[in-house]
């Protein structure tokens, strides 16, 4: 493979990564926590886009456990929205693990 057709490979692949950050960045993946008492949508960027906590999940004198809860909802929306991307970046790369990129 001569230099002219490496450069054009690796130019090829500098888009379908950056289409792929931008797929991801629109991606979004929802955490739950208490049986859906609370939601937190998240985009694959890792922007949280939306809380929703229904009313049960409110109680004015037990603060705590609905902090647990968000706290919950937001770690699996993390986890959600890391296992998506190391998905698609994953294949683009081949399994490679490239820094800033996974």
């Amino acid at each position: 493979m001569n230099q002219a057709q490496m450069l054009a490979q690796v130019r090829k692949m500098q888009a379908e990564m950056a289409k792929a950050q931008e797929e991801l960045a629109s991606t979004v993946v929802t955490g739950t926590a208490g049986g859906d008492a609370v939601r937190v949508d998240m985009t694959c960027d890792f922007r949280v886009t939306s809380v929703k906590i229904g009313a049960a999940a409110i109680d004015p004198d037990d603060a705590e456990t609905l902090e647990d809860l968000i706290v919950v909802a937001v770690n699996d929306a993390t986890q959600k929205a890391q296992e998506t991307s190391n998905k698609r970046m994953g294949a683009l790369t081949g399994g490679l693990r490239i820094p800033g990129m996974m």
